[in-house]
C-alpha cells in the first residue's frame, strides 16, 4: 500500500506536449536556507541531526527509501517544511507527520510559491550542462534563451523545430537538451545518442526530427545525464521549455505567441528586479 501511495502522490502532472511525461508572505527564517543534493547524485542534502529537515527527509524515506530528494528547506508558511522530490514540491510538517502536495499560491502578491522554488532548483541544475553538451540554434544577438528538452519522435517538438528559423528572427535562441520519452535503452535513446555523437549534430537533429535517416553512432555522450535532469526538474512531456530564470513555458507555441510570453514574464519580473 505504502508503494501504491507513493506512487499516486508523487505522480506526474500532464502538460499540453509529447508525455513521457518572488518573496514569499512568510520569511524563512536566518540561517534556514535551502539544502541541496549534490548536483549528478542520488544523495539527500546533508541535514542536521534531530532538525526539522531532518525529520522531513525522514517523513520521505518513510514512504519510499528510493526516492530522489533533491532540496529541503523552510517553506514560506510557518510550520512546515519544503521538499522537492522527483521534480514536484511538496510541504512536510515540522514534526514530520503531516504531507502536502499541490500548489501553495500567495493570494497577496498573486504568485505560486511552489513554481518558484523549482525555478531556483531548474536554474542550480541547468548551470551543470555546459554549452558543449547543448545543441544551439541562436540568433546573433537573441533577446531570450530557452533551455529545451527535446526529443526526436515528439510531434510537437518536431513542429517546434520546424520553425526554428522563426523563433530565432523573433530574438530566441533555443538551446536543446536529450529527453528520450521512450526511457532508457529504447531505440529512441540509441537515436538520440546518435544525434549527440554526430559530426555536425544541428543537421542529426534536424534530419532525425524530419524522419530521415541518420548513421548510428555511440561515443562518450550526455544524452543519459540530460534525461536524469529532466527528470529532476518535473518533466513530464516533452518538449519542456525553461527560461533562464527556471520558469518553465506550457509547452509548444507558435513563435509569435512564444515572443509574446517571454515578453510579458520579463515585464512581469521588473518591478520584482528594480525593488
Amino acid at each position: 500500500m505504502k508503494r501504491l501511495a507513493i506512487a499516486s502522490l508523487l505522480g506526474a502532472i500532464s502538460l499540453s506536449a509529447c508525455a513521457q511525461s518572488p518573496s514569499p508572505s512568510v520569511a524563512a527564517k536566518p540561517g534556514a536556507e535551502a539544502r541541496v543534493a549534490p548536483p549528478n547524485t542520488g544523495l539527500a542534502p546533508t541535514t542536521v541531526a534531530g532538525s526539522p529537515d531532518e525529520r522531513a527527509v525522514a517523513a520521505i524515506r518513510k514512504l519510499n527509501t528510493q526516492v530522489r530528494i533533491d532540496r529541503v528547506g523552510a517553506a514560506p508558511m510557518p510550520g512546515y517544511r519544503e521538499v522537492i522530490v522527483g521534480g514536484q514540491t511538496l510541504y512536510i510538517s515540522d514534526d514530520g507527520r503531516y504531507l502536502l502536495q499541490g500548489t501553495l499560491f500567495d493570494t497577496a502578491s498573486n504568485k505560486d510559491l511552489s513554481q518558484a522554488s523549482l525555478g531556483t532548483l531548474r536554474r542550480e541544475l541547468l548551470r551543470t550542462v555546459p554549452a558543449g553538451d547543448r545543441i544551439i540554434f541562436a540568433p546573433p544577438n537573441p533577446k531570450y534563451t530557452l533551455s529545451v528538452f527535446t526529443d526526436i519522435e515528439c510531434g510537437y517538438c518536431q513542429k517546434l523545430h520546424s520553425q526554428i528559423a522563426e523563433y530565432n528572427r523573433q530574438g530566441i535562441a533555443i538551446e536543446y537538451l536529450a529527453f528520450p520519452r521512450m526511457g532508457l535503452a529504447s531505440l529512441d535513446h540509441k537515436k538520440m545518442i546518435a544525434v549527440w555523437c554526430a559530426t555536425d549534430r544541428k543537421k542529426a537533429l534536424t534530419d532525425a526530427k524530419a524522419g530521415r535517416k541518420i548513421p548510428m553512432k555511440d561515443c562518450k555522450n550526455p544524452v543519459t545525464m540530460q534525461y536524469d535532469l529532466g527528470q529532476r526538474m518535473g518533466l513530464t512531456g516533452t518538449p519542456m521549455l525553461i527560461t533562464s530564470d527556471g520558469a518553465q513555458l506550457p509547452g509548444y507555441m507558435p513563435p509569435a505567441e512564444m515572443r509574446a510570453a517571454l515578453d510579458k514574464l520579463a515585464a512581469a519580473a521588473k518591478p520584482a528586479a528594480e525593488a
